[in-house]
């Protein structure tokens, strides 16, 4: 494992009881830094507290990122605990019907939008402009390969995520002056809970997406925290609005 500091660091990392989000939150604390998970799942929260424990100064923190008033009030209180924060993972994520795009029922369109870009912009409403006012922050948004190519059976999912990359893109440019960096990361299928719920309910869909990569594997969310916590680092400091591949070689652009 490489080294990256991030001691006297404060990060959240949403989505973080299982998957990428907690694996993201085991490297940031074995990197030094001080993590809070948000999730929906109090009981996924509590097992993953008791992963994270032995790591470092970790905290869990039942919030619905779909909601703007839970997000306020969470932030404030997250800000409260701490004084500040200074790296934030957006990494909820749903995907709850693979289906048809004429079978997409408008609560399944409404809810994808809801968690993976409606938070996004929720949370960095909150924590962005404080980042900015002490000089220094890392926000990474975990968008998908699908919001690049457009996964058939997956159009809410796809574009919910196409619309992180624009929204990063857009935010970086207002904050590059601020010492805020703010990325993106695009996750193919990883060996995540999610995508076992994906496989079991699609899987002609999912695996129609395997076998578009080149290295013909599922990731590990170890290998996708990695990349994260060095964008969270001192050591990406020249580098914002841009997309990390994490796509096995899938990505051509």
């Amino acid at each position: 494992m490489n080294v990256i500091d991030l001691s006297h660091r404060s990060a959240i990392v949403t989505g973080g009881g299982s998957g990428i989000g907690l694996a993201t939150a085991k490297r940031l604390l074995a990197s030094g830094a001080r993590v809070e998970i948000w999730g929906r799942d109090e009981g996924k929260l509590t097992r993953a507290l008791g992963e994270l424990a032995s790591l470092g100064e970790a905290g869990a923190r039942a919030v619905d990122v779909s909601d703007p008033e839970a997000v306020a009030t969470a932030a404030s209180a997250a800000i409260t605990r701490w004084g500040a924060i200074d790296i934030l993972v957006n990494n909820a994520g749903v995907t709850p019907e693979i289906r048809p795009m004429a079978e997409v029922s408008l609560e399944a369109w409404r809810e994808t939008f809801a968690v993976n870009l409606d938070a996004v912009f929720y949370c960095c409403r909150h924590f962005a402009p404080e980042m900015a006012k002490r000089g220094w922050g890392r926000i990474v948004n975990v968008s998908s390969i699908a919001a690049k190519e457009g996964n058939p059976f997956q159009c809410a999912y796809s574009a919910s995520k196409a619309g992180v990359i624009a929204f990063t893109k857009s935010l970086a440019k207002e904050m590059a002056l601020t010492g805020v960096t703010v990325n993106a990361v695009t996750p193919t299928i990883f060996d995540t809970p999610l995508l076992r719920w994906a496989m079991a309910e699609n899987p002609r869909a999912m695996q129609i997406a395997l076998d578009k990569i080149p290295m013909r594997r599922m990731g590990d969310p170890d290998e996708a925290a990695a990349m994260i916590a060095w964008i969270a680092s001192d050591q990406c400091s020249f580098t914002t609005g841009f997309t990390f591949d994490l796509s096995g070689g899938r990505a051509t652009y």
